[in-house]
Order: C-alpha cells, then structure tokens, then sequence
C-alpha cells in the first residue's frame, strides 16, 4: 500500500476513429464541461479496432485544434509514437501546442507497436528492444529543444511515459517521466511499483515525483459498462494510481461512463 497527497485525477481518451471531426470537436466540450481533467488521444494512422479502413485522423493536428477549442481541460496524446517525428521537431510541434493551449499540454511518449502504421507511413519497425532504445535517446533530444526554443515553452512540460516493460521502459520513466502511464492493475501494478521504485533509487529519483496513471473501466472497447469507482479504483489508489483514464471511441463518444468516476473523485479529494 502506497500513501501519496497527490490529488485524484480522471483522464478520458477520445479514440480519433470512426467519426467525423464534428463529433469528435463535441466531445470535447462534452467532456470538458463534465470537468474531466485530462483529455487524451492516440497517435496512429489508422483504427486500432472496428473497420481497420475506417474514418481516422492525425493526432498532432488535433491536438493543436483541441488546444484552441478547450480552456481548462490539460491535453496530451496517449501517447505519441518516438518513431514518427524527428525528436527535435516532435519538441517544436509540443512547445507551439504548450503555447496554443496556454500551458496545458502533456507530453505522452512511446517506443511504439502498431506495425500497420509503420509499413504503410514508410517508418522501420524494427524491435521492440531498438524502439525502447531509440526512445531513451530521444528524449534527452527533446528537453534540449525545449532550453533552446524561442519563446520557451510556457513551463516544464510534463512528460507521461507509457508502458510496462520492466528493463527498458520503466527505466526510462524513472529517468525522464513526470507521469507512468500503465493498463496493470491488482499484484501486476503492485509488482511494476516495486520495479520501478528500484529504478528510481538507481538513478537518484524521488519516486514520489512521478504521477501512476492507469486505464479503467476495460479501455472503453469491450462494450460493457465498468465497475464502479469505488470497487475498481480503490483498490488502484491505495497502489498509489492518482490519474484513472477512461476510453470512449466514435462515432456516438458516450461519455456517461465517466461521470460516476468524476464524482469518486471529488469524494476522494475533499476527504483528504
């Protein structure tokens, strides 16, 4: 069991697939006036579920329309793949988006994995060990940029690494990572934990500097309701998860799912 002061956050991603812009831009406010703290999307080029042909759009893009539609809600890619932009210009692309949306923006970051995206974009797969590889060496690139940019980004931007490898991944997230971003749950979360708090004390990291997030309510894709807050993300807090992400894909984005998780953590953080 982990105590942290951290306050409760709830994350939605809006799978960029299977709908038109209009009703992604809808969602968005949707989600944003329910007061969801975080908006994510992803970054593929082509659905990861459903009609793999089907209606799809670029992330970047839309993050920078997002930063401009929003005025609370922090936004980010959940997350970004390493493999698709140079480093320095993927620093530049956050940096203009950090600035569009007045110091909202997160910057999710991955070795990647969906191999349709690298094949048909011209990207070399490649293993997954030499992704992880080139990703460790690509963020070092990336907060270089950012010192040397004019303007400078707003803030620190955060930096949330997503993964659960426990060489390469949870090593990086103890060097780079303000935010871990994970689908483990129960004795599986617990163990990454452990993993990744001797990466920390490896490198001379407070683990406590670093945000856990996690996935809920089945990722959005199994068509089923999720379990209530309190009997799924309880036991997650008590872990030390202070981010709980929900998924809701196209064409229709019922978000209703959210709300109760909304209200948890209201509960959550007025009790501490």
């Amino acid at each position: 069991m982990t105590t942290t002061t951290r306050p409760v956050r709830i994350g939605l991603q809006l799978h960029p697939q299977h709908a038109t812009y209009e009703q992604i831009r809808d969602a968005v406010a949707r989600a944003e006036d329910l007061g969801v703290d975080i908006l994510f999307n992803w970054d593929h080029f082509y659905p990861l579920y459903g009609e793999p042909d089907g209606p799809h759009f670029e992330c970047w893009s839309m993050l920078a329309a997002w930063a401009e539609q929003t005025s609370r809600v922090q936004i980010a890619p959940l997350v970004t793949c390493n493999s698709y932009r140079n480093p320095d210009l993927l620093a530049d692309m956050a940096r203009t988006v950090d600035h569009i949306s007045d110091g909202r923006l997160v910057l999710g970051i991955g070795s990647g994995w969906f191999e349709r995206d690298y094949d048909e974009y011209g990207y070399e797969f490649g293993s997954a060990g030499g992704r992880l590889d080139d990703l460790a060496e690509s963020l070092p690139r990336i907060k270089a940029r950012w010192e040397r940019l004019n303007p400078a980004p707003t803030r620190h931007i955060p930096v949330l690494v997503g993964g659960g490898g426990e060489k390469k991944t949870l090593r990086i997230v103890a060097e780079h990572a303000d935010i871990w971003h994970s689908f483990a749950a129960g004795e599986e979360l617990a163990h990454k934990l452990d993993v990744l708090r001797g990466h920390c004390e490896g490198v001379g990291r407070d683990m406590a500097e670093i945000e856990v997030s996690v996935g809920v309510g089945g990722r959005g894709r199994e068509g089923r309701r999720p379990e209530p807050p309190e009997v799924e993300g309880a036991p997650l807090l008590e872990l030390g998860a202070t981010l709980f992400t929900m998924g809701a894909g196209g064409p229709d984005y019922d978000i209703s799912a959210i709300e109760p998780w909304l209200a948890w953590r209201d509960e959550v953080n007025a009790a501490r």
